[in-house]
């Protein structure tokens, strides 16, 4: 085996991405990983024959434990939860991390919200890093059989649950900077065009900062509050906008005097604004770098 510390910061990006798509938190997913790196300096590395599955089990068992005590904390969040944004367009490298395409979407990642835990953990290992299922097993402590039925009714489910494909960055761009324009401006009826029918935005304030605490749905409606919001930031002081990419969509981040007041995602689908996150809660926005 090579040096063992080499070794675990090789591995480092993968079980960041694992306990990520497990928890849907940044905070807790390198919590997961410090813990895993603390195992791995007290093991007896000569009995290790493979570091890659080796690790991986840990951080997964750890995340589960961790996602299961979070379950009833989640059915008493104040409005709609949102995952921790995630950036990814390396604009933070010391988030490393593997994770790209459509398993880091918030919308994914909502879809995985409502699998049991043993089912997230089995569809995530396999269907976004292709572990095979003796590994599965052996990280999820269950039979093998018993793994490939957990991965067929998560597939299952997530199959009926998502929607058409998510644009790409770089596909949404235009939509997004003509959105960007149309509220800047005021524009209600060009922002109208850019929504699809179904559109919706949520909000995440956790019940610490004031945020809409229920889905809002269709054109109208989200049009008119997305404006109201641009103008009454504009009203409370210096607003300032960096557009990124979070959780493989574009984002914008906002600033209001100097101070990280939200990050929003938008998801294009068909060249269209399908879905926006706005994530408020300062818990979810640690790190998010300052101005």
């Amino acid at each position: 085996m090579s040096d063992p510390a080499d070794e675990f910061a090789a591995h480092r990006p993968l079980l960041f991405s694992i306990a990520y798509e497990i928890l849907g938190s940044v905070a807790d997913a390198e919590d997961v990983v410090q813990d895993a790196y603390l195992r791995w300096q007290a093991v007896d590395h000569a009995s290790v024959d493979n570091p890659r599955a080796y690790l991986a089990r840990v951080v997964t068992r750890r995340a589960l434990d961790l996602l299961r005590s979070a379950a009833r904390r989640r059915e008493e969040y104040v409005g709609p939860w949102l995952p921790e944004p995630l950036a990814t367009d390396g604009a933070d490298p010391g988030l490393d991390h593997v994770l790209t395409g459509e398993a880091v979407t918030t919308a994914m990642l909502l879809v995985l919200e409502t699998l049991t835990p043993a089912q997230r953990a089995v569809f995530v290992l396999r269907e976004v890093f292709d572990f095979g299922y003796p590994e599965i097993a052996a990280a999820v402590g269950r039979s093998e059989a018993a793994v490939r039925q957990l991965n067929r009714r998560a597939r299952a489910h997530v199959r009926e649950r998502r929607g058409a494909a998510i644009a790409d960055p770089a596909e949404a761009r235009p939509v997004v900077e003509r959105f960007l324009t149309a509220a800047a401006t005021g524009d209600v009826q060009s922002l109208m065009d850019l929504l699809a029918p179904d559109v919706v935005f949520l909000a995440d304030g956790g019940g610490v900062v004031s945020a809409v605490r229920r889905p809002v749905h269709g054109p109208d409606k989200v049009a008119r509050l997305l404006l109201g919001l641009f103008a009454k930031g504009a009203r409370m002081g210096v607003l300032d906008i960096r557009v990124g990419v979070t959780n493989g969509m574009h984002s914008i981040t906002a600033y209001l005097d100097g101070a990280l007041d939200q990050i929003t995602a938008l998801e294009v689908r068909d060249g269209r604004v399908t879905a926006i996150y706005c994530v408020r809660n300062p818990e979810k926005l640690t790190k998010v770098p300052a101005h």
